[in-house]
């Protein structure tokens, strides 16, 4: 069996720890802070697709990743015992006029063939999806192969199934075998600096949890804003995206008037308590895209990093292509994912 050591037990180390565990490795992870402790461990959770035209390498990896979910979430929950939350309940999307219809009936059919007729952009009445939507909404789109979780709930779980299949999870350690790294904004703040350039940053994000339960309904995005409900009864809103803050996990105003937004869009929601406020930085590459493959700074070892806002979604098959990367050689990540794309020219 392979030795493989990964740093970092966000959402992308550990979906490569699980990748690599279930094909017989022996796997250990390093994170001074813990599972989630960085961005994976936020409350929002839309793992929802990039729009079904100008297709793309990025675009068909989130496909391909967001089908395969469904089956890696239920596997996790079977070893581990525990919910990640995971449910493909779908996204509706209001359309504000008539333009905004007439693009979104062109992008139904594309959607037909490059979601392979798995699944489908619908156009449909918003008084369908009460009380989340309100009524006077009109015509949205709701697609069915959004699909939604519990960031924090699913890291626990997956670090959980982790130890079941006797991965080491450590606080510290020296690295045996193949490295990867997955520390998020820590490792692109080191590479920039060695680099003497930018190969990417932190974004904070800002969240909410609300005392609301529409746990049956599908995620709302509408002017910027994803509100999800989760399956406990409770509903996620977020988020901010902000370039420069003074204090990195601290919630201020900018949450508060995206829970206002959030309370005019969804009128069911004004009167809910919110239960719980969330900030962080999400690590986003210079490409804005997933940096996978070999390290660009650190010589023999791997990277997977940038997850940003589409981590969750993207986590998937980026653990199944860094694990055929490490365990079997087989470079199947395209030039756009690679760590070149995102380096000082």
């Amino acid at each position: 069996m392979a030795d493989v050591t990964v740093r970092g037990a966000g959402i992308f180390g550990l979906s490569v720890a699980w990748a690599c565990a279930r094909r017989g490795a022996r796997v250990r992870v390093i994170d001074p802070n813990g599972p989630g402790a960085g961005a994976s461990g936020g409350i929002v959770g839309a793992l929802a697709p990039h729009t079904p035209e100008a297709w793309n390498d990025k675009k068909q990896f989130q496909f391909e990743s967001l089908v395969m979910a469904q089956t890696m979430w239920a596997e996790v929950a079977e070893v581990s015992g525990q919910d990640p939350g995971y449910a493909r309940l779908g996204r509706v999307q209001p359309l504000p006029d008539d333009a905004a219809i007439a693009l979104a009936t062109r992008r139904a059919e594309t959607a037909q063939a490059l979601w392979q007729g798995c699944y489908h952009w619908h156009i449909r009445s918003a008084d369908e999806f009460a009380p989340l939507v309100s009524a006077t909404a009109g015509q949205v789109v709701f697609d069915t192969l959004s699909a939604r979780l519990h960031p924090r709930r699913a890291t626990h779980a997956l670090a959980a199934a982790l130890t079941v299949l006797g991965v080491e999870i450590v606080a510290e350690g020296r690295a045996r075998g193949e490295e990867v790294w997955a520390t998020g904004t820590h490792d692109l703040a080191a590479m920039s600096a060695a680099l003497g350039a930018p190969v990417g940053n932190g974004v904070k994000g800002q969240a909410a949890l609300l005392e609301f339960d529409a746990r049956h309904a599908p995620q709302l995005y509408a002017e910027g804003l994803h509100i999800i409900p989760h399956g406990d009864g409770t509903t996620a809103i977020g988020s901010t995206s902000e370039r420069d803050y003074a204090d990195p996990t601290g919630t201020d105003a900018l949450l508060d008037d995206i829970v206002a937004r959030a309370r005019a869009l969804c009128p069911a929601m004004a009167d809910a308590p919110v239960i719980a406020r969330w900030a962080g930085l999400r690590p986003r590459a210079r490409s804005r895209a997933p940096m996978l493959g070999l390290h660009p700074t650190r010589s023999g070892a791997f990277i997977a990093n940038g997850g940003f806002k589409i981590g969750f979604g993207m986590a998937p098959k980026v653990g199944a292509v860094m694990a055929d990367l490490i365990l079997e050689g087989r470079d199947t990540i395209s030039d756009s994912f690679k760590p070149a794309a995102s380096l000082p020219k």
